[in-house]
């Protein structure tokens, strides 16, 4: 059943490339639907970090109803996600 249900969470994911570590996230987000016997009943923190755009493009749109669950009214990352950070630099140098 898991290895039915991975080609599809990969889809739901906008078809990422199954390398470390999106391929654990894929694998891990399929055993969770199987095991919990509805799909998306649990979602696992790094799932929503790819509907998020936490993981920068995917090559195809992520599935936008999951997407919106996953969101909650907010907007997903549209740039390079470490320009999000604030610089602490200086912070760190006045210590």
């Amino acid at each position: 059943q898991v290895l039915a249900e991975i080609p599809r969470v990969r889809e739901d994911l906008g078809f990422i490339p199954l390398v470390t570590p999106t391929s654990q996230i894929v694998g891990t987000q399929a055993v969770l639907n199987v095991l919990t016997g509805e799909r998306y009943k649990t979602i696992a923190k790094e799932t929503a970090g790819i509907l998020k755009g936490e993981y920068g493009h995917t090559p195809v749109p992520v599935n936008a109803a999951l997407q919106a669950r996953v969101l909650e009214g907010g907007a997903p990352v549209t740039c390079r996600p470490a320009d999000l950070l604030k610089p602490e630099l200086a912070e760190l140098e006045a210590d």
